[in-house]
């Protein structure tokens, strides 16, 4: 039930309350009118002072009636008005998390794509590692063997040379011999 609903509501029991206080006195009048039969002037008097009440409390029950309507309306306009600017301010926060939100699932697609690519970066950074420990070690290998293959063309080198030493002293002995002979 609103609150429109409601007001009107307690409107109309506080009216068939009065009315009902109204028609008791009435009914007062009345009985004394049809007792005796005919009007005193103390009976005319009461008639008027009920009436003049009577009168008194519709005009009472009017004017609280016509503020109680205008609360109402007042309370209803204010009620409007916070719906307005609630409305508003919910427009300004759906607004506010529309871009954020965007913004977000775009970061974390890029951040998607960039775990991606260094996954696969990262298997042929792994591979090259691979292949350069590879290649360095027959590098290596290499270098060794040619190592070995230099040392041992000095040492045949040297050996030769040794050899040719000898075997020119020799035959620098063998010529000696023959032209002292």
């Amino acid at each position: 039930m609103n609150f429109k609903t409601m007001m009107k509501t307690e409107m109309q029991q506080e009216e068939a309350r009065e009315s009902k206080q109204s028609l008791t006195q009435t009914g007062q009048i009345s009985e004394s009118l049809s007792l005796s039969g005919a009007l005193t002037k103390e009976d005319e008097e009461m008639a008027r002072s009920a009436l003049s009440t009577f009168t008194a409390k519709e005009e009472e029950i009017q004017k609280r009636k016509m503020e109680v309507q205008e609360r109402v309306l007042a309370q209803m306009g204010r009620i409007e008005q916070e719906n307005r600017r609630l409305a508003t301010i919910r427009e300004e926060l759906e607004a506010l998390a529309d871009p954020r939100k965007k913004e977000v699932t775009l970061v974390q697609k890029k951040i998607d794509a960039a775990n991606k690519e260094l996954k696969t970066l990262g298997q042929s950074c792994q591979k090259k590692e691979r292949e350069y420990k590879e290649a360095l070690e027959a590098f290596n290998e290499k270098n060794k063997e040619k190592v070995d293959l230099v040392t041992r063309l000095m040492e045949l080198l040297n050996e030769s040379e040794g050899l040719r030493l000898q075997k020119l002293e020799e035959l620098s002995k063998n010529l000696e011999t023959v032209r002292l002979a």
